[in-house]
């Protein structure tokens, strides 16, 4: 079995990334620690971190807090303020192109564009989670009774995709041809982009919580089952009229996180009861990189390279897996 340095920070770790290929883990008591070669403590946010997501376009951790505020965090432990929206809990964090930083509090959605000038969005319904287009400065939300996507900078009104239910969270396929959300229900609804013909993903025993997209785009990995649910996505129509694959099953034990490779087709999978497996899409061969723990695994992510992997727990326990040690 691969090597592991083990951590355990003693609370939620709300989301575990690389920043240059160090690893840095988001802690839902305010703080994001940097534990390789002694623990770095970044104090973040005061009362709590709320959401933390690695952005895509930047070496870089973006966290939104019970402070209102949202910061981002540098591979050298430094902080940035990007925002500062007073008594106002900060629900979701988004990256964009071009510098583009999305978050949202409430019903309202807000874009700080590269420039440093901050748009507000106003919608309807609560807003849930916040994610970017690959080309342009196209942002979507998820809410209420489905999606909306809209371009900050001109201010135009938002355009609505409907589906009844809670949709909770939102991403664009990495090639920008398809928007898929979390539901409250045990399902992923999506979107084609350009006609928004409708795709259904359901039969889950529980709620889908986690998710990722393989490293050429042609599966989304999710959580939400005893597998690993990954959708093919590499046709015009998505995982219409096709069956996913189903990687890593464990009996009743369910799947609480997955991080597909960086380079190749294989995934890790995190377990409820804290195991760890390694499996690739081809033949469905699994490697045990951790036997278990104390507490579900929330979140996993690789390195560049694709030889280390990050776990966070939801009790604290953390570490890092070297696979190719």
């Amino acid at each position: 079995m691969a090597s592991i340095a083990s951590y355990d920070f003693g609370e939620f770790v709300e989301t575990a990334v690389f920043l240059k290929d160090q690893p840095v883990f988001a802690i839902a008591d305010g703080t994001v620690r940097f534990p390789a070669g002694g623990d770095r403590t970044v104090e973040a946010h005061a009362g709590g971190i709320l959401t933390a997501r690695l952005d895509r376009y930047a070496p870089r951790l973006l966290t939104g807090g019970e402070d209102g505020r949202v910061v981002a965090i540098s591979a050298d432990a430094t902080t940035q303020e990007i925002a500062d929206i007073g008594r106002k809990w900060i629900d979701a964090v988004a990256g964009g192109p071009k510098d583009t930083v999305g978050f949202a509090s409430g019903k309202t959605a807000y874009v700080r564009l590269g420039s440093g000038e901050l748009k507000e969005t106003r919608h309807e319904r609560t807003v849930e989670d916040i994610a970017f287009a690959p080309k342009g400065v196209r942002a979507a939300i998820a809410h209420y009774d489905g999606a909306s996507m809209f371009f900050p900078a001109t201010g135009a009104a938002p355009s609505l995709l409907d589906w009844k239910g809670a949709h909770l969270g939102v991403d664009f396929s990495p090639d920008g041809r398809f928007l898929v959300t979390t539901m409250q229900e045990n399902a992923l609804h999506g979107w084609r982009v350009e006609d928004g013909k409708h795709m259904r993903m359901t039969g889950y025993p529980s709620k889908v919580k986690d998710w990722s997209w393989s490293a050429k785009g042609k599966f989304l990995a999710t959580s939400g089952a005893p597998a690993a649910i990954l959708w093919p996505f590499s046709g015009k129509d998505g995982p219409m009229g096709r069956a996913p694959l189903e990687l890593g099953t464990r009996g009743d034990t369910m799947v609480t996180a997955v991080a597909c490779h960086s380079a190749e087709d294989m995934m890790a999978i995190g377990y409820g009861d804290g195991m760890v497996l390694a499996v690739r899409f081809a033949d469905a061969k699994e490697a045990l990189l951790r036997r278990g723990g104390a507490s579900a695994v929330r979140t996993l992510a690789w390195d560049t390279k694709g030889e280390r992997l990050a776990f966070g727990s939801e009790g604290g326990e953390a570490g890092i897996i070297d696979i190719a040690g």
